[in-house]
């Protein structure tokens, strides 16, 4: 049992879920660190929160998995009491042409993004429906909003984690559980780093503030809706993109 809040970061073993989960230990939170397959990754947030003066625990689980993310929830409170945040960040892509892909790359997209972020969201909200408090935050993206050619399965998990957030929001919201989504747009991370630069620059070209965000700009935005302060908020898609999806 712990007086501190209790944040769940789901893939906080690297890119923006490590952000996020370092943003919110800063923030004094317990963080839980959940990873599938990036134990190393893990153990090394880990490491970094705690040498900040942090408190951090790391957890595997596959979030697709909707018996195991009962189980890692299940475990969670039985430590540590309660769970104050969720942050639905794992997810995956598999991108391809629509007319190519296949149906196991359509599905397990939609099973880690989506459906892996109903998962949480039905296991952990039992707990804050007993806390009367809560605050949820998943990662959708600009091209849920938008659509991408080449992202057809990915595009059709992040408009769904919009529809998700909204439609839990209004369910949750009378016991004191905001429910929101943060839309990244072009962010730098290991994934981004490997495209041409051609890319790159034609992707730049799209953004209004003509730059890439940082993975830091969306772990700002998800430690300030798990804040006290983003109390009055809830079925709101927040955009940090650099007015990509204006």
């Amino acid at each position: 049992m712990t007086e501190k809040r209790v944040a769940v970061v789901t893939g906080g073993a690297k890119g923006i879920g490590r952000a996020i989960a370092l943003e919110l230990a800063a923030a004094g939170n317990v963080v839980i660190i959940n990873y599938n397959g990036s134990k190393e990754q893990a153990e090394a947030t880990k490491s970094q929160i705690e040498e900040r003066n942090g408190e951090a625990h790391i957890y595997q689980c596959n979030v697709a998995d909707f018996q195991a993310c009962g189980r890692f929830f299940k475990d969670i409170i039985e430590e540590f009491g309660h769970v104050d945040i969720l942050v639905n960040n794992a997810g995956i892509t598999r991108d391809g042409l629509l007319i190519g892909m296949t149906e196991e790359d359509f599905s397990k997209v939609v099973d880690v993004n989506l459906k892996g972020t109903f998962h949480c969201i039905r296991h952990a909200s039992r707990q804050m429906l007993k806390q009367r408090r809560g605050r949820i935050i998943s990662l959708a993206s600009v091209v849920g909003l938008c659509g991408n050619a080449g992202q057809a399965n990915y595009a059709a998990s992040k408009a769904g984690i919009i529809g998700l957030t909204k439609s839990a929001a209004k369910e949750l919201a009378g016991r004191g559980i905001t429910v929101n989504a943060i839309a990244p747009g072009f962010i730098k991370t290991d994934m981004t780093a490997v495209l041409p630069e051609r890319v790159k620059e034609a992707s730049k070209q799209m953004i209004p503030m003509g730059k890439f965000g940082d993975s830091q700009d969306v772990a700002k935005a998800a430690a300030f809706l798990a804040s006290e302060g983003a109390g009055y908020i809830t079925g709101q898609v927040l955009c940090v993109d650099g007015g990509m999806a204006m």
